[in-house]
């Protein structure tokens, strides 16, 4: 008997990400594809003292179940976390814990879309945001964007012009693929227009406390005054990805009561164990000492990357210039295809992760995007070098 599966599993298709991992995994290619924090920073020996901690003292609670909304005390941090970092300032009934921020990309495609709605994204988009709500069949609408962020005038005629908008999704800082920040000026046309038309947004800030350099810019979500915004957060960026440790927050008690009973059919809840252990660390070390430490890392690898690039890439390609987070995004010459260029790279045994699948209407195949988080200086500057060398066989 042939097995027939949902019209659903048409849309979805493996990460072009992942499948690039699986090939660069050999120790001798210099891989810029992923989007990981790099390892040797993570904080093994408090992780282990507060697990130790954690089993001496709450083990019979440590492997129970918990309440769906998360440990209580896991939550308060959060709270006291984003006032701090973010100026958003609520309580811990506002927030609820998932694994990772990647859960709560996929349910808020489950709570706002239904097949055939629409969902507005940034042109280009994070391609696991894309991923996630592909399994609900929204039809998605690209916003223009340049380097000041989403476009305000091409927001507000997409929103005055089109039927059945459920929601919008936007990374405002240190954009996933472009590294891109978003202007104070611009988060504050953009929440004018939310007002205006009311339309949810799903603000994902995974990177927001990665900045080296420029002035902190006021969350969306701080910025909220209609309850219309829900965030994401994650500890995946700042201190272990592993533990897959994320949230929701909403000021929204129905919008964040659905995310609730989403969760419970899902997985009924986050791993309690791992709760507990980033709350244990969290009590016993100093986080924000941790970040400025990975953040003193990345600010010399982001230079070396882009240092190279300006001194061997063709003027003919251009890039950005991230004030922070984990990215640079590269525009090629119209004629030229990421896709068809990246099998040349490998054979130099060096890779990234083409373009066009983070434009969710395709037909953008002139982008890459270049992760320097997870390689040391010197083998940015070979890896680069050699990309270089490829992009200038490739010109007419």
């Amino acid at each position: 008997m042939a097995v027939k599966f949902a019209n659903r599993m048409n849309l979805l298709k493996g990460s072009e990400i992942r499948a690039l991992l699986a090939l660069t995994a050999k120790p001798e290619v210099i891989s810029f594809a992923g989007g990981m924090p790099a390892p040797e920073l993570f904080p093994t020996e408090g992780v282990k003292e507060a697990a130790c901690k954690v089993m001496d003292n709450m083990g019979r609670v440590a492997l129970q179940y918990t309440g769906t909304d998360g440990f209580a005390s896991l939550r308060e941090k959060i709270v006291a976390r984003m006032a701090a970092k973010n100026d958003i300032h609520v309580s811990i009934d506002d927030i609820l814990i998932t694994s990772g921020s990647q859960q709560g990309l996929d349910f808020s495609a489950r709570v706002f879309l239904n097949p055939g709605d629409v969902v507005l994204v940034e042109s280009p988009s994070y391609l696991g945001a894309i991923n996630a709500f592909k399994a609900c069949e929204p039809t998605f609408v690209e916003v223009p964007t340049d380097d000041a962020g989403m476009i305000p005038e091409e927001l507000d005629k997409i929103l005055a012009t089109t039927e059945n908008v459920k929601m919008i999704y936007v990374i405002p800082d240190f954009q996933n693929p472009t590294g891109k920040t978003w202007t104070l000026e611009r988060r504050q046309k953009f929440m004018e227009l939310i007002n205006k038309y009311e339309i949810p947004v799903i603000e994902d800030n995974p990177y927001g406390e990665l900045r080296f350099e420029g002035e902190f810019l006021p969350s969306l979500k701080s910025m909220d005054t209609k309850d219309l915004v829900i965030f994401l957060g994650t500890m995946s960026k700042i201190f272990a990805p592993g533990l897959r440790i994320g949230w929701v927050c909403s000021t929204n008690a129905e919008v964040l009561g659905k995310y609730n009973f989403i969760k419970q059919g899902a997985d009924l809840q986050s791993s309690t164990i791992d709760q507990l252990i980033t709350n244990q660390f969290l009590e016993d070390n100093d986080l924000d000492a941790h970040v400025e430490k990975i953040k003193a890392v990345y600010v010399k690898r982001r230079d070396a990357m882009l240092k190279t690039m300006e001194e061997t890439f063709p003027k003919e390609v251009k890039f950005t210039h991230p004030e922070g987070g984990l990215f640079t995004w590269c525009v090629l010459p119209e004629y030229m295809d990421a896709k068809v260029i990246a099998p040349q790279c490998l054979e130099k045994n060096v890779a990234y992760v083409p373009g066009g699948s983070f434009f969710p209407n395709g037909g953008k195949e002139n982008h890459f995007r270049l992760n320097y988080s997870c390689m040391p200086e010197d083998k940015i500057v070979e890896g680069i070098t050699k990309i270089a060398e490829v992009l200038k066989a490739n010109l007419k």
